[in-house]
């Protein structure tokens, strides 16, 4: 995890155009549907504020109401505490009345998968 992280800062600080093309989907989305992810959280379902579409998921928002903003890989890294070793390799969601946990790399596939979409350029600047 301690990787990702140093690459989602290096990403914000010197290309924010691809900073907001990673972790910011809903290919990834855990519960697709009524109950797809919302908002980036570092404990979907836990505590007293259990809240439909709480996702931990890198491009885990599917719902058509998105709330998170900013939508930025930077942000997902920070807000699911990566660093702090939760959320990672795995992603997490709170959908109804139950918590959904991805498989077991969701997290690390889900990036994978965006950096894959990237375009000749952007692929070039990432490595």
């Amino acid at each position: 995890g301690k990787d990702i992280v140093q690459f989602a800062k290096a990403v914000e600080i010197s290309h924010p155009n691809i900073d907001s093309k990673v972790c910011t989907g809903s290919h990834a989305d855990l519960a697709p549907g009524t109950n797809a992810g919302k908002k980036f959280v570092v404990n979907p379902g836990g505590g007293t504020d259990k809240t439909d579409g709480d996702t931990s998921q890198c491009s885990g928002l599917g719902h058509s109401s998105v709330t998170q903003n900013p939508k930025l890989f930077s942000t997902f890294v920070s807000t699911v505490k990566v660093a702090e070793g939760k959320n990672w390799p795995a992603g997490r969601a709170y959908s109804g009345t139950s918590l959904k946990t991805g498989d077991t790399n969701s997290n690390a596939n889900a990036v994978a998968k965006d950096l894959v979409a990237l375009n000749s350029d952007e692929k070039t600047i990432v490595a």
